[in-house]
């Protein structure tokens, strides 16, 4: 068996684990990269690209059908589902080669394309190779999590694993989760002419900020999903083409099922016990310097137990860089991490939501709202419905919350704000080009300092002041 030793080691080719090794390799550091199954991880293979290809497939069909008020008679849309899916593999296909073997290979890093277990708290066997090193990195990424639903076993179900391997559409598609990747596949699908229903044991969105959800689940039942809420499912049962979910209140037959509940951190073949790496139902242990209880393994993304998104994983990346590499203090914070639910509107949020800002900060919390119905290309291109939200703190945002069109894109100056401390003035004082979105950020800043201007007494009384000195 080969030994191999190196600086750093990272156990999965996700999103952190090739940023890291990336970074690591071209900074002069002796990379190995271990995956044992495709390269890119999930976001690549079964998340953020294949969900968002499917939903543009749907944006599109959906536009045929709602082109009456631009003058444009609408039409109900003759739908290929298998081209659909062809499409969400050509995305994955064009994106694939910046994350493969060969690409990394020859920025210099060896990769190993194996499972990887540890062996000592110095030690990871994979393949045919023992590597030791000085560092090491678990950037194995999260599974869907499936839920302990008596006759679940038994039926054929889905998951973002398998759902892009569909070629025939789904006559019903019900789907047992009402978070963001039950709501975003529950609108792609019922755009490309599927019937489908969500089932929800709680509050559908339920994290998110409940005014403006309620925006992006009026659309969603409006185009078509039935949407179940407070009803946990009891039992699953049926065959493939023929699905039965019953619930604490009735019961809904579809002939596809989707389950997509959460996820759970993937540690089943690390064998962390013979590293000494404690972990919980979260994930590894770490401190905020994502450093487990194992002083050699870090660990980044999914599997550190924290918010699970790509670019928190790609985040995580850069502070472990600062402390490995360059052996300079970095921890890891959370406040300024966006995160964004990509249906039509889109629902976007960083920092806390104006309910938990208020049990944070109570009276010295002021909220700042615009309306998109009050921005002018929202309005010239019919997407006036939607809300933006600023939760301020003696004149800094420490969150926001926006549902309308282009949400995801939005929320990124408030991200920058709140991850660099800035005022409300940095914001109010940009000068956005007319007519744009993005006109909604500094009008949301400017109604934070409105008051303050024009309903001040003493503003009023220094112009007068001012007013009658100038000859």
């Amino acid at each position: 068996m080969e030994r191999i030793e190196t600086d750093l080691c990272i156990i999965g080719a996700g999103s952190g684990g090739l940023s890291l090794a990336a970074g690591a390799v071209q900074m002069g550091a002796r990379v190995v990269l271990v995956e044992g199954h495709r390269m890119g991880g999930d976001c690549l293979n079964y998340g953020c690209v294949p969900s968002k290809a499917l939903l543009a497939a749907g944006k599109s069909a959906q536009a045929m059908r709602s082109g009456g008020p631009f003058g444009v008679a609408p039409v109900e849309p003759e739908v290929d589902y298998a081209a659909a899916q062809a499409h969400v593999a050509r995305a994955i296909a064009a994106i694939a080669p910046h994350d493969s073997v060969e690409r990394f290979e020859a920025l210099g890093v060896r990769v190993i394309q194996a499972w990887g277990r540890f062996v000592s708290e110095a030690e990871l066997e994979a393949g045919d190779a023992v590597i030791a090193a000085r560092r090491f990195v678990v950037a194995t990424g999260s599974s869907p999590l499936v839920p302990p639903v008596p006759g679940l076993e038994g039926v054929a179900y889905l998951t973002n694993e398998t759902l892009f391997d569909l070629r025939t559409r789904p006559g019903h598609l019900l789907i047992i989760g009402g978070g963001p990747v039950g709501l975003e596949m529950a609108q792609a699908h019922v755009r490309l002419g599927a019937r489908v229903t969500v089932i929800e044991a709680a509050r559908a969105l339920g994290r998110e900020d409940p005014e403006l959800a309620a925006v992006v689940l009026a659309r969603l039942r409006a185009e078509g999903v039935e949407i179940v809420e407070g009803q946990a499912v009891t039992r699953v049962s049926g065959q493939a083409g023929a699905i039965t979910v019953e619930t604490s209140e009735g019961r809904h037959d579809g002939t596809h099922l989707l389950v997509a509940v959460g996820r759970r951190p993937n540690l089943d073949r690390l064998n962390l016990d013979a590293a000494g790496v404690e972990v919980t139902r979260a994930g590894i242990k770490v401190d905020a310097a994502l450093r487990s209880s194992n002083r050699r393994i870090y660990a980044i993304g999914d599997v550190a137990g924290g918010a699970q998104f790509t670019h928190v994983a790609g985040y995580h990346a850069g502070v472990v860089i600062r402390s490995i590499l360059l052996g300079l203090p970095a921890k890891a914070r959370g406040g300024h991490i966006p995160r964004v639910t990509y249906t039509d509107p889109e629902l976007a949020q960083v920092g806390p939501t104006e309910q938990e800002a208020r049990e944070v900060h109570g009276a010295k919390l002021t909220v700042t709202r615009f309306d998109f119905a009050g921005n002018d290309r929202a309005i010239a291109t019919g997407q006036a419905e939607g809300l933006i939200k600023v939760m301020v703190v003696r004149g800094r945002p420490v969150g926001a919350s926006i549902v309308g069109p282009e949400a995801g894109e939005l929320i990124g100056i408030w991200a920058l704000a709140i991850a660099n401390g800035l005022k409300m003035g940095a914001v109010a004082n940009m000068v956005a080009p007319y007519p744009t979105l993005g006109e909604v950020n500094k009008r949301a800043a400017g109604n934070y300092f409105s008051p303050r201007l024009f309903d001040n007494p003493w503003v009023k009384r220094v112009v007068r002041l001012v007013q009658r000195a100038i000859p």
